[in-house]
This record gives structure tokens, C-alpha cells and sequence, in this order.
């Protein structure tokens, strides 16, 4: 039988029954998060395959160097780094690095804040503006992205950004992948091929 035969063999076999059709509305649609505890429910996300994101955790903004560098050096990469023109990162000592002002399509690393974490789905929110561009986090190999602990929110329905918003907001939620090739599951086919989150605690 060919695969188109087994396919269409599928579809013309017996409808699910009500058993079948009730076990999938066993979870529900909308997890529980604790919200008092919505660092460590974000990072639960994190971790889950799908997301299949890593993580630190620095105390204030003059550790943030000294993060990237570790995580590229365990990573056997050099320290290069696509540095977006946001004047929050440029208090920091990026000597040791060497820094692009944009991507190039084989970048290593590009680092990135984010506006928002949302608990539930451990999903990253960005906006884009002069200081934000976009395309470097889709380009680069290790997509690393600063987060504020104060800016995860617990649900979907709570990322909503106050105030002036920017031309585009965009969602991630871990690494790229598909399956399309040849049913095998092949990361960073269609973006970074890994996602790591620097969690800051500094308010």
C-alpha cells in the first residue's frame, strides 16, 4: 500500500466515538498557573520539549556580559554577538565581545529584551522598533533574550502592552522546528536553532 492509500484508508475509517471525542477535553483549555509562583511556572515552561528553551538568572544588568559569554562559551561558539542599538544594553562592558550592528545570515548569537514572559505557555513577547530590530532574531543560530522577572505575566489574555504600541508585536514560544522532513523532528529549521532566556531579577 502507498502512502497515499494508507492516508485516504485514514480518512475513510470510522468516525471517532464519544469516548475518543470526551478524552480529549479532559485538560483544560486554560492550565493553571500559580501566580505566586510565577518565575518557577515560567521556567517549568521552558523546559517542557516544546519549548526546549535554556535559562540563567543574573541580579542586575552589569552581570548580563558575563551570562553571554558563559553560555557561548558552553556552547564552543566565539564570543560574536548582534547587539540591537537598545540604550538599555549599551551600559553594559561588552569588551570581550565582538559585536554587529545587524545580522549577517550565518549569525552565531543575537540577543534581544523581551516586553513580556507569559507563564502559562513560557512564550517570549517582543515588539519591534529603531532600537528593536526584528530580523536578527530570526537569523542568528543562539537567540538569546533578556527578561525582567517583574515582566512575566501568569496567562495569554494578560500580555496585552500598555501605553504607545509599537508598529508590530511578535510572539516566540521555543525553538524553531518542523517535521515536515521526512516525519523527522529537526530543530531550527525555520529560525534560531536555540533559545536561551536570561531571567533579571533587578527591578
Amino acid at each position: 500500500m502507498s502512502a497515499r492509500d494508507t492516508i485516504f484508508a485514514r480518512l475513510k475509517g470510522d468516525a471517532p466515538s464519544k469516548t475518543e471525542a470526551d478524552a480529549l477535553l479532559i485538560a483544560p483549555e486554560r492550565p493553571r498557573v500559580d501566580e505566586a509562583a510565577l518565575e518557577a511556572e515560567f521556567l517549568a515552561r521552558l523546559a517542557l520539549p516544546s519549548v526546549n528553551a535554556s535559562h540563567d538568572v543574573i541580579a542586575d544588568m552589569t552581570d548580563l556580559p558575563a551570562a553571554i559569554a558563559r553560555y557561548l562559551d558552553e556552547q564552543g561558539e566565539a564570543r560574536t554577538l548582534c547587539l540591537p542599538p537598545d540604550p538599555r544594553l549599551a551600559i553594559c562592558d561588552w569588551s570581550g565581545f565582538t559585536l554587529h550592528a545587524s545580522a549577517a545570515p550565518d549569525e552565531s548569537a543575537a540577543i534581544a529584551i523581551a516586553r513580556k514572559g507569559i507563564a502559562e505557555t513560557g512564550s517570549l513577547v517582543f515588539e519591534t522598533s529603531p532600537e528593536a530590530p526584528m530580523l536578527p532574531n530570526f537569523l542568528a543560530l543562539h537567540h538569546i533574550v533578556l527578561l525582567r522577572v517583574g515582566d512575566i505575566m501568569p496567562y495569554l489574555e494578560d500580555a496585552p502592552l500598555p501605553g504607545m504600541q509599537p508598529r508590530a508585536h511578535y510572539w516566540i514560544t521555543g525553538v524553531s522546528g518542523t517535521t515536515d522532513i521526512e516525519g523527522t523532528y529537526v530543530r531550527g529549521a525555520h529560525g534560531p536553532r536555540f533559545l536561551h532566556v536570561l531571567l533579571l531579577r533587578q527591578h
